[in-house]
């Protein structure tokens, strides 16, 4: 029977504990959230909402094309000066996520006989990018710019590596600086998703490039999404103006995808110069991190020191994880819940997120809930 498979794959997760189903959640949710990726407490902000309903209400509800025929605005091209002005870099290039962005950066710099490095913690969009970019994909140890320098040693040509800038799992962050320094000894490119570094991490919230001093070089690539402290939905590549005008004439994933809608583009841009206006929020949503982590440990659970927004808290199985997330969902306590496969080192962990907006009763709250729920 055709995708009979699918059933006998539907059995093995039920028995692993790894079903995943989808939770629809009202517009006015009674739970305390620490599960979303709103670090900024900026989705639900007045004049971004306004932001979004303004472009609208001026260019439609849809892009109505792709970027290269009708799907590129006005707006669009404000949206792309504005982010690279913040974040130091020469140019941008939206998206419509930022997924599509990984894998345009990816594989637009990768060419037949080239090598990609690949940090083994990289998130799923960048794993992706690997496997459809043409060049050879070497993976490495986790944050170990010894291993990028070892593999880059044995190729000769083109090469690039890619790596998260703050890891989605654990929080923790990447060493840019020595892995700048391993691509450079070998004429290598720097390929980084900043996805949980921009807004948090930085002068101002400008990100980890930056914060490194490499935003702005022109062997760095930095790709942003817009859906996490902007509070949107879309993505973009940052970089030097020679490798934008590039993706858009070979990243397959500009040229064939409808552009962004012009109500996330003008949600992300009332963000980016509401944080401008604010740069404030980020340094809150790094102390809260660091608040949740102190709390979490001191009550004697085994939390991860946050680099970001990420705290993460080690549970014993998967099977505890998935438990203890629906106990805190039921006390009034929303967190994430990360098991196999989505971790790659296989320990399944309660995921929070910091927010710049949380006080100190929900902070205080919210520990008292993991603590008393824990397996």
């Amino acid at each position: 029977m055709a995708f009979g498979w699918i059933d006998e794959q539907a059995r093995a997760r039920g028995r692993a504990g790894l079903v995943r189903t989808l939770r629809p959640r009202p517009a006015a949710s009674p739970l305390l959230d620490l599960a979303s990726n709103d670090y900024l407490g900026l989705a639900r902000h007045p004049e971004v909402t306004e932001g979004a309903a303004r472009a609208a209400r001026v260019w439609g509800g849809g892009s109505t094309g792709s970027r290269l025929v009708t799907g590129s605005t006005e707006l669009h091209a404000e949206l792309e000066r504005e982010l690279a002005d913040f974040c130091g870099f020469e140019a941008a290039l939206v998206f419509s996520s930022g997924y599509a962005a990984n894998l345009a950066a990816v594989t637009a710099l990768a060419p037949h006989g080239s090598l990609i490095v690949s940090d083994a913690g990289n998130h799923a969009s960048l794993i992706d990018g690997c496997r459809l970019a043409r060049g050879a994909t070497q993976v490495v140890a986790h944050a170990e710019p010894d291993a990028v320098r070892k593999a880059l040693q044995t190729h000769e040509g083109t090469a690039i590596t890619v790596s998260d800038t703050v890891f989605s799992v654990d929080g923790d962050a990447a060493p840019l600086a020595a892995l700048a320094a391993a691509c450079r000894e070998h004429g290598a490119g720097l390929v980084v998703d900043d996805a949980h570094g921009l807004g948090v991490l930085g002068d101002g919230g400008r990100g980890a490039p930056y914060a490194a001093g490499l935003a702005g070089a022109d062997d760095v690539v930095a790709t942003v999404t817009l859906s996490k402290s902007l509070g949107s939905q879309g993505g973009a590549v940052l970089g030097p103006t020679r490798v934008v005008e590039h993706l858009v004439n070979a990243a397959r994933t500009f040229i064939f995808d409808t552009g962004l809608a012009p109500a996330a583009a003008g949600a992300a841009l009332a963000a980016l110069r509401l944080l401008v206006r604010e740069p404030e929020r980020a340094a809150r949503a790094r102390a809260v991190a660091g608040e949740l982590h102190a709390r979490l440990t001191a009550a004697g659970l085994e939390a991860v020191r946050p680099d970001a927004a990420v705290v993460s808290v080690r549970a014993p199985s998967a099977e505890d994880a998935v438990r203890w997330a629906a106990e805190c969902r039921a006390a009034g306590l929303a967190v994430g819940c990360f098991r196999p496969p989505s971790v790659p080192d296989g320990i399944s962990r309660l995921r929070l997120t910091a927010r710049a907006d949380l006080t100190a009763e929900q902070i205080e709250r919210a520990v008292r809930l993991i603590d008393g729920t824990r397996p």
